[in-house]
């Protein structure tokens, strides 16, 4: 038998499931669609048996605020523990992103708190806050009611004993809102008086000194703000500057793009001084949890590997939690170009019987899902211009890729998606790996043209490294079909180790 998961393990687990179904599917559909298709993905997460959650939860409530801005849902124990989860949804974006969520630069007072001295948070996070608690479900199981009236139906129906317990936990800006559902909640009086603990993972911060003061003033039974200690955006608003001299060896290290970056973004606070509520639990102590590979000194890697270290499947792996399932992923699609009514095969992984396909804003009406989940093969519907091709299920959409692009009427999208050798000496030979290539393709190496390319087929090329002014240093390679260059990514990257 295995052994009962950490309280860490479960919380995280049930925070990773808030981001089900975040993304809306890109032709659009209603907010009570997207609600239910989160319920559907939510429930079906809640009843595997191989999570850490161990089919030992059940959602009673869940509600989405209008324009998608935030999502939160209350879960219930069934095994007799009397426990209950409020849980927030977070970000798990790109580093602008998830630091543009809060709006900093103002702090208003937080009445709703129940402070009786005046406290103060950001002006993003009390906007959060307010979206959350104000928010009526629209969907089963519990339609039509706030968060706190679903809480107290709940705890209302609950056995006595043991005393109800109720947890606030949530990844990233769910993290956040979390720390102040929690006094506004404890603040409250309930048909059953239940404990309250706060368990929060990557959040940044909420408040200054005052709500700080006050939130470590309440007898939480558990107080824990977990954090990956190579995660950026828990240093958002107290300390971010300290990450500029990240990532240490093998990298990335910050260039001075990187730097100018989060000094802007360090900016945004106006001189307000925030505070970290709570206490600090480190995760890890080495840099041992990294995605090796985006480690080179570019802009690129740096804020690729900032989102990694700060992903749901990061913090799980890092509390000993088995992953959530993963949705959708388009890897990409063939061919890349051709009309209405054409057929497309569309590769990757995730796929399910119930998988919609987008072509940019325009739904796929005729697609057959192959039973193995790894290939889609769809007719193209009316659209125009250049467009990612995405499938959404009710675990959620697949990412915009480059070799996921698909041309109304070409040409075929130019796209580099990997390049062998990766690093080498100025006259290395370089296998260049795409889409879109045709013969008489330029090769630039950074802005430096390759004096010699080969054209192989539309999806490789050969080209020599040429001579670089600075010949130690991490360039992306381009290609260009015409007047189509393909978009840089870290798979193009090529390191030069001199002459």
């Amino acid at each position: 038998m295995a052994p009962d998961p950490t309280i860490a393990q479960v919380t995280m687990t049930l925070a990773a499931l808030a981001a089900t179904g975040a993304t809306p599917r890109p032709s659009g559909e209603t907010l009570e669609q997207q609600t239910e298709r989160i319920i559907t993905g939510i429930n079906a997460q809640l009843r595997d048996p191989s999570l850490a959650t161990q089919n030992a939860w059940k959602l009673v409530w869940l509600a989405l605020s209008e324009g998608n801005a935030n999502m939160a849902y209350v879960a219930q124990s069934t095994n007799g523990s009397n426990e209950f989860a409020v849980v927030a949804r977070g970000t798990d974006a790109d580093l602008i992103d998830i630091l543009e969520d809060l709006e900093v630069g103002t702090v208003v007072p937080f009445p709703e708190s129940g402070s009786p001295k005046p406290i103060a948070v950001s002006k993003g996070a009390m906007d959060a806050f307010k979206r959350v608690v104000n928010a009526r479900s629209i969907a089963s199981p519990s339609p039509n009611v706030t968060l706190a009236q679903a809480l107290a139906v709940a705890l209302k129906a609950a056995p006595s004993s043991p005393q109800p317990t109720v947890y606030l936990t949530g990844h990233s800006l769910g993290g956040c809102i979390a720390t102040m559902l929690a006094p506004y909640l404890q603040a409250q009086t309930w048909p059953k008086q239940p404990k309250f603990a706060v368990i929060t993972y990557a959040a940044p911060t909420a408040g200054v000194q005052s709500f700080v003061d006050y939130f470590n003033s309440v007898p939480w039974v558990i107080d824990e703000r977990q954090n990956n200690a190579y995660d950026l955006v828990p240093h958002a608003w107290a300390d971010l500057d300290i990450t500029a001299g990240w990532y240490p060896s093998p990298g990335p290290q910050a260039t001075e793009e990187v730097k100018l970056l989060i000094g802007a973004i360090s900016e945004r606070t106006k001189g307000n001084v925030y505070v970290q509520p709570g206490t600090l639990c480190l995760m890890n102590t080495g840099y041992t949890s990294l995605d090796k590979s985006l480690v080179n000194k570019t802009t690129q890697d740096f804020l690729g590997q900032v989102a990694f270290q700060h992903a749901n499947s990061t913090y799980l792996d890092l509390v000993g939690a088995p992953d959530v399932p993963s949705p959708p992923v388009v890897t990409d699609v063939s061919p890349t170009f051709g009309a209405p009514g054409d057929t497309v095969t569309i590769n990757g992984t995730g796929f399910s019987q119930d998988s919609m396909v987008d072509f940019g804003h325009f739904a796929c009406t005729k697609r057959d899902v192959d039973p193995s989940g790894i290939r889609i093969t769809a007719q193209v519907p009316n659209g125009t211009g250049v467009v990612h091709v995405r499938v959404t299920n009710t675990l959620g959409t697949s990412p915009a890729v480059a070799m996921g692009q698909f041309a109304y009427g070409g040409p075929a999208p130019v796209v580099v998606s990997g390049v062998s050798p990766n690093n080498g000496k100025v006259g290395t030979p370089v296998t260049i790996s795409g889409s879109g290539f045709a013969d008489g393709a330029t090769v630039h190496f950074k802005d430096k043209a390759s004096d010699s390319v080969r054209f192989v087929s539309t999806g490789q090329i050969i080209a020599t490294a040429p001579g670089l002014l600075d010949d130690h240093q991490t360039v992306n390679i381009t290609v260009t079909v015409g007047k189509a260059t393909s978009p840089t990514s870290p798979a193009d990257e090529f390191t030069y180790t001199g002459r």
